[in-house]
């Protein structure tokens, strides 16, 4: 990541970490809503749950972060390339304006542990910040699966 050019996040938290979702990907942010679990999907992937009318995928943040135990109070749906995902928080923090050169890509060692879901690390007021990728949240085979579900309703 180069320059000082601040990017809009909406901060969230999984019990000790702090994580940053660049706001032109978020939709919006909202209570918990009843999630019905989703057979095949991986176990960070809680179960859908109908938003505005719509089946979605609900991620549990804390799993997919390697946090067991969560118990989400809030949902943010976020714009996944041409998909809609909800993410479950511990908490909504608000938005901050993070400058781009205070993040810096993942080191390769860190990617290599299958942290695919971060693009990139910073600090934000003396906190570790992950900032999440939104477009690789759910695998391609939920989607899929997901797809099945819908034609044969």
């Amino acid at each position: 990541m180069s320059g000082d050019q601040p990017q809009l996040y909406l901060l969230c938290q999984v019990e000790a970490w702090l994580c940053g979702l660049p706001l032109e990907h978020i939709v919006e942010t909202m209570r918990p809503l009843p999630v019905e679990p989703f057979v095949g999907a991986p176990e960070f992937v809680s179960g859908l749950s109908i938003i505005r009318g719509v089946p979605l995928p609900v991620i549990d943040t804390g799993a997919l972060l390697g946090v067991r135990g969560c118990k989400p109070t809030r949902f943010v749906t976020i714009k996944a390339e041409n998909r809609r995902v909800v993410l479950a928080f511990d908490a909504v923090l608000g938005v901050r304006a993070i400058p781009a050169n205070s993040l810096q890509d993942l080191p390769p060692s860190l990617r290599d542990a299958g942290a695919e879901m971060i693009s990139a690390i910073g600090a934000l007021d003396a906190e570790l910040l992950l900032v999440l990728r939104s477009a690789r949240v759910v695998p391609e085979s939920v989607w899929a699966a997901l797809e099945l579900e819908g034609a044969s309703r």
